[in-house]
């Protein structure tokens, strides 16, 4: 189960320096998360009292479910009590940095909004859980959870993080669909060498028809894969240099310039532009609404996309299968991971505390539960993942678990969690992508303007 975004996770946490960020200590005048002193508010269970935690999260019905375990594990320990503070995803970095700054910091939450792990670990905002879980006799695998999941998220043999959830990337197919253009479902083993990007292409050609009647009109495959910037990564091309795993998330060079980068890119943009079995953004807005996947309203073939979408697979007006990936060319890359800590802010009056709650969310029978009550959230609990393949109607389960054990070994970080500053960078790729989207330039013209930009973000 060792995978390459472990490792690279792993090499980039020893070598990540601590840095603190002026921003949240010198322009309000408030508070910095390192300013609190953990449990000297006078308000200690310690000292015999109740006191109350905060998790903050999204405000999203895959995040709030945990309102409803609340009542459950302040029963079994009266003497926490639960508050759930909620903020939109937009809105949810800066939120938290505010509540930070004026004192007001929330004791558990994730990174859940654009920022990722790294970017909060440089800006100081943290507790090493270290003395804690020494003092709790605390041991991953008595909640199932593997020593290398742990890793991720441990920095110099400091832990900062408990991961509570992993999702993978992965395929997901319309069997109607499939059926009616005669076409073999694509598999669901990794080790399958026939499965290939441009065989993915040949099955999309099959199942695309294109008509100005835009309720006959429908597409082969949806490769909306991962944030931007890792797309090269899965055709072998590398957009940050090696030293960005051993220099904190900040990486000395980029190549989104480079031939290789603009290759792979344009590898995807012609799915849409030239091979056209994919849909525009504009089409996709129309048959599904702004914020829409047209791959639900059963116009769409294929879709390559996060384990999450998994969690609506219930509901679809159609037949569902599960795949592998397909392999775009490098050996070793075919998933993108994302797997969420829950993280004890350096600004909690009361972690020991915090630390009860997040053992209690990472219990097999929590984490079991966890998948009905949030609509199909994967849980790291190896025990009750067997309990999530089994979670969604009409898939095979046996597909459910080799598209996960595959994406586990062939998957790779998100970069979204590794590289400084990435709610900058992200937004960046957005914009300045969006003139390719619409054919109105070319990936050859945008990407010097895109390296350019990722260099000063990276150097502010």
């Amino acid at each position: 189960m060792k995978t390459i975004r472990i490792k690279k996770s792993f090499t980039l946490l020893l070598a990540t320096s601590m840095l603190v960020v002026l921003a949240l200590s010198g322009c309000s005048g408030g508070k910095s998360a390192g300013d609190v002193v953990p449990g000297n508010d006078g308000d200690s269970a310690n000292s015999g009292g109740q006191v109350t935690i905060t998790h903050y999260t999204i405000d999203s019905e895959d995040r709030t479910f945990i309102e409803k375990l609340v009542p459950d594990f302040e029963a079994q320990h009266p003497n926490i009590k639960v508050k759930i503070e909620k903020a939109p995803y937009e809105q949810f970095d800066s939120k938290l940095q505010t509540l930070i700054a004026g004192g007001k910091s929330p004791d558990v939450t994730s990174h859940y909004g654009y920022g990722g792990f790294a970017e909060y670990y440089n800006k100081d905002m943290l507790l090493d859980m270290n003395d804690i879980i020494k003092e709790d006799g605390f041991k991953a695998s008595d909640y199932n959870i593997p020593d290398d999941l742990m890793k991720i998220y441990t920095v110099k043999d400091q832990v900062y993080g408990i991961p509570v959830n992993m999702y993978v990337s992965l395929m997901l197919y319309n069997k109607d669909m499939f059926d009616a253009a005669n076409v073999a479902y694509p598999p669901s083993d990794y080790e399958d060498k026939s499965w290939t990007f441009d065989k993915m292409v040949e099955d999309a050609k099959k199942m695309t028809h294109v008509s100005n009647d835009i309720a006959k009109t429908q597409y082969g495959v949806d490769f909306t894969w991962s944030e931007r910037d890792m797309r090269p990564l899965y055709f072998g091309a590398e957009p940050y240099s090696q030293d960005t795993w051993t220099n904190g998330g900040v990486p000395s060079e980029t190549h989104f310039d480079s031939p290789e980068v603009i290759a792979a890119y344009n590898k995807l943009f012609n799915l849409i532009l030239k091979d056209k079995v994919s849909p525009t953004t504009e089409w996709s807005k129309s048959v599904a609404g702004q914020n829409g996947d047209a791959f639900v309203t059963g116009k769409v073939g294929m879709t390559v996309s996060g384990s999450w979408s998994l969690a609506g697979s219930n509901d679809f007006p159609f037949k569902v299968g599960v795949a592998a990936v397909p392999a775009g060319g490098n050996d070793k890359v075919r998933s993108v991971l994302f797997v969420d800590p829950l993280l004890i802010l350096k600004g909690s009056k009361h972690p020991k505390e915090a630390f009860e709650w997040i053992k209690y969310l990472v219990s097999d029978e929590i984490q079991e539960k966890s998948i009905d009550l949030s609509g199909g959230n994967p849980p790291v609990n190896t025990k009750a993942a067997e309990t999530y393949y089994k979670h969604f109607d009409g898939i095979d389960t046996a597909d459910v678990k080799k598209v996960y054990e595959g994406a586990v070994k062939y998957g790779f970080e998100s970069y979204n969690h590794l590289i400084t500053h990435y709610s900058q960078i992200n937004d960046m790729f957005i914009n300045e992508m969006q003139p390719i989207d619409t054919g109105h330039n070319t990936v050859e013209e945008v990407m010097p303007t895109i390296q350019k930009k990722v260099m000063e973000i990276i150097k502010r």
